[in-house]
């Protein structure tokens, strides 16, 4: 396993509120429990097949919140352009819905969390993202309505929950660096042909 020092300007800086990450953990847990019961609305099978539902604990049905997840925390990597504008929106609005509901169900006031430092997308992994995010925008219409709704939730979940020092920091890290080793293979693949 080899080990790379990132220089400052490498990382992006975020800051989530105790209640944005409870709201984050409130979803991921949520749609873990439907995945666990099994089927579209936590019961048996229903919807016709590749709607989402299906039976319970089934590997697949997990697959576009963790793909959501995976983009929520490829988004965070992007300090700036548009996907980085937008989940500073989501962990802003998540910070803000969490905060109030915490307010009015316990009375108490969330506070900083923590102000991560997460992995920045180099230059290799920005024309992966940027090929992912144009693929994913030219399919849209092809998606079920229900696969949608688990993929946006598994957005805002990755905006929320990696920016932290724990398990979800260290799992944003690795896709990151992840990203970014794969961007720099394709290109020394295909620009110069180093497939080695």
């Amino acid at each position: 396993m080899t080990t790379t020092a990132l220089a400052a300007g490498q990382y992006t800086t975020t800051t989530i509120t105790t209640a944005g990450f409870a709201l984050g953990l409130a979803l991921l847990g949520t749609e873990l429990w439907r995945w666990h019961k099994g089927g579209a609305k936590g019961g048996a099978a229903s919807g016709p097949p590749g709607a989402g539902g299906g039976a319970a604990r089934d590997p697949k049905a997990l697959l576009p919140l963790g793909f959501g997840i995976v983009c929520g925390i490829l988004m965070i990597a992007c300090p700036a352009g548009l996907l980085g504008s937008l989940a500073g929106f989501l962990r802003w609005g998540g910070n803000s819905i969490g905060d109030l509901a915490m307010d009015w169900m316990t009375g108490a006031q969330s506070t900083q969390l923590g102000s991560a430092a997460t992995p920045r997308i180099n230059e290799y992994g920005s024309p992966v993202v940027t090929a992912l995010f144009v693929v994913l925008w030219l399919l849209r219409k092809t998606f079920a309505k229900l696969v949608k709704g688990k993929w946006w939730k598994g957005v805002i979940v990755g905006c929320l929950l990696c920016v932290s020092t724990g398990t979800a920091a260290l799992i944003a890290g690795h896709i990151i660096d992840g990203v970014n080793g794969l961007g720099a293979w394709a290109f020394g693949g295909f620009v110069h042909g180093n497939l080695a």
